[in-house]
Formats: C-alpha cells, structure tokens, sequence
C-alpha cells in the first residue's frame, strides 16, 4: 500500500537554546549570547584594549555571539574608570588583538558603543560637568578610581544640557565609532541606548525635559535614537546593527510613566531602518518585575528583527521563551564570569562556578580570565576515576 505525503509529513522541529540561527550576515551555531559586563581591564593611560581582555574574551568564543563590554565612543562618553574606547589609534590596535583571538578560537563578536551622558564624574571631563538632554540629577553613583588608586562609587554631578550643535556632534561621533569598530574586526555593533546612559535619557521624560525637536513628544524623544542608529547603519550596513533598550528599569531616577509606548515606537521605527536586532535588558534583581506577554507579542509584531533578551534566565526560562516564538536568542552575563565554557555547561546541564564579587571591576588576571572551563576540572576528574587512581 503507498503511503500518502500527508501521512508522512513530519512538522518542523521548534527552535530551542542550541539551534543554528542567522543574525544579519552571522551564522551563530547557537542561541547562547555573552552579554555585555564592564570589567575595568584596560590599560593606562589612555582606556586601551590589551591582551589580558584578548584572553577573557577568547576563552569564551564558543558563545553564540559574545557582546562587548560597553565601550565609549568619545572621551565625553565616559563615566567610569578604566573602561576601553574606540576613539583612539591606539584603542583600535587594542580592540585588534581581542578580535583576532575571539576569531582565531572560532568566534564571533560585536562592539557594544556607549555615551553615558549624565552618568558621568567631573574627573572624565577636566573637572566640568557631563553632558545630558536636560540639566537633571540622575541621583546615582559612578565607579572612580581616585588618586590613591582605589576605585569608589561616587556620586554623578548635575549634568548640563547639550546644545543642538553638540547633539550633531555626538551622533558624529557614534558614526565615526561604528566605522572604528569595523576596522578593529569587529563582526557587528550594538547601540547601548538603555539603563540609564545618554539615548535611554533622551527616550524618558524624567530625563528629558527639552523643547525643541529631541524632546516632548514620543515622536522627538525617538528622534536621537533614530538618528544615531542610521548614522551608524550607514557607516557599516544596517544587518551588522543592534540597539539594546530597558523598557521596564526605573532606576537612575528613570521611572517613566510614557516609556514603554515610546519604546515600542522606537522598536517600529528601528525596524524600518532593518537593523539586525534589539537587545532588551531585562530587570535582573530579585523582586525585579515581570515582562508581561502583552509586551513580548506586541514588540515581536512592530519589530522584523532577531530579538535578544537578557535578565537572569536559566536554561528552562530561556528555552521557554524561544520555544514560544517570543525571543530568538537569550543573553547570560554573569554566568559567563566564572564559567568561559558556558554553552557546553547549560547544554548538558553541567554544574556552574560562581564568580568572586569583589573582583568585578579593576584588577589583573584574578577573577578575571583565571576561572578554568569545566572540561579541564572535571575532565581530569573523569580520566582521573576511570584509570582508578
């Protein structure tokens, strides 16, 4: 008896965490994503990439796509110490030497591009005020190294307003950084316009409180972010281009009541310009709120792009999400601190390291590039027990 076509057809297989997907022009053999995590390594003077951060980043090529750590595209842009730029000769050079190896290990990579406007300290701007839509305190804290080489948490100046000249000027200035970027082997870029830096300011009202064309309505509040990702889409193509929104953090004094239909514009108006993804930075602490579904199917509807989340998942959350169309892929950051191995761990669901907090920021190799893959450990645990010693 010949069997029919129908009964034969077997339906596609949901995508999971460990399926092959593209993003713009990347193969990624995976869903797994780094994301970005500010580590303060850079060398001094002059905020510059070295080998060390070639090494960190290497030992984790086997993420899907690692994402930098955020990186400032001028020396305006920065508000911590010791985090790398892409303004430089020199920081290019650097950022090579970490690009090579992550493709050398068979990765691959993009640069997180970063103002941090009013999130910023006098000692990053000769002593003068950082800059910001409008002149309001974002009542928080920045992480300094002082003259007796100790870095503190200090708090942010009130910050000035940027003139319409010097907005031009910034927005120059992530094109430039995009351009930078490529030149330094970077596979892609990730527009930081969340928690609380210089593009999320101009997306809320409690931040931005202008009235000319960046400020007042959504439709203004978009405008910088519209305009700083098409300067940088121009400058490297629009698939290579991602922008990573925090619809639901209220911190920073960012509590927002119009924020999330202003995000869901932008989203919109983000797609029409066909960048690759949208990276959401989801709250990350314990009674953090939930993203609501409404949110989820909404975003996916006005936006064509790959959609990459981030904010606590486990490997069930992350799968979850995936498998019901909501998300593509899923982005681990402090998991992937003390285990370089990551993907293989969650995809075998292996046990994790747990990293040393007082290690984060500043320092040598220690808590940094020194936490060893699991293959080594228990690999050599294994052999270990099978030849009975």
């Amino acid at each position: 008896m010949t069997t029919s076509a129908a009964s034969t057809h077997v339906a596609p297989t949901a995508p999971d965490l460990f399926s092959p997907i593209t993003l713009g022009p990347l193969a990624l053999p995976h869903r797994v994503v780094m994301a970005p995590m500010t580590r303060a390594r850079t060398d001094q003077p002059g905020n510059v990439p070295n080998a060390l951060m070639a090494d960190y980043y290497a030992q984790r090529a086997s993420a899907g796509l690692i994402i930098s750590e955020a990186t400032q595209i001028s020396p305006q842009g920065q508000g911590y110490s010791f985090t790398p730029g892409i303004h430089s000769e020199a920081q290019v050079a650097g950022w090579q030497k970490v690009t090579r190896a992550v493709h050398a290990a068979g990765g691959r990579i993009a640069l997180q591009l970063w103002h941090v406007g009013r999130m910023s300290h006098a000692s990053f701007h000769d002593g003068g005020q950082p800059v910001a839509p409008s002149a309001l305190s974002p009542d928080a804290k920045v992480w300094v190294v002082e003259a007796d080489g100790v870095g503190r948490m200090v708090d942010c100046p009130m910050p000035r307003a940027l003139t319409l000249e010097e907005i031009a000027e910034v927005i120059e200035d992530f094109r430039i950084a995009a351009r930078n970027a490529r030149r330094a082997g970077f596979d892609a870029v990730e527009i930081h316009a969340a928690n609380g830096y210089l593009i999320d300011q101009f997306l809320r009202t409690t931040s931005n409180q202008r009235d000319d064309r960046y400020g007042g309505s959504r439709d203004h509040r978009v405008r910088f972010l519209e305009e700083v990702t098409k300067a940088v889409a121009d400058e490297i193509g629009a698939d290579r281009v991602g922008v990573r929104l925090a619809p639901f953090i209220t911190a920073r004094n960012m509590n927002c009541p119009d924020i999330i239909p202003t995000i869901l514009l932008a989203a919109e108006r983000l797609s029409a310009l066909g960048i690759g993804f949208i990276h959401l930075a989801e709250a990350d602490w314990d009674d953090a709120p939930q993203i609501p579904d409404d949110f989820r199917h909404t975003l996916r509807r006005v936006f064509t792009g790959r959609l990459i989340v981030a904010g606590r998942y486990d490997r069930a959350r992350a799968q979850a999400l995936i498998g019901a169309g909501l998300v593509d892929l899923v982005a681990f950051g402090r998991p992937f601190i003390a285990n370089p191995d990551l993907p293989m761990r969650l995809q075998q669901s292996l046990p994790l390291a747990d990293f040393d907090g007082a290690l984060l920021f500043g320092g040598d190799a220690h808590g940094y590039s020194d936490y060893p893959p699991l293959t080594t450990t228990a690999g050599e645990s294994r052999q270990a027990a099978a030849a009975g010693t």
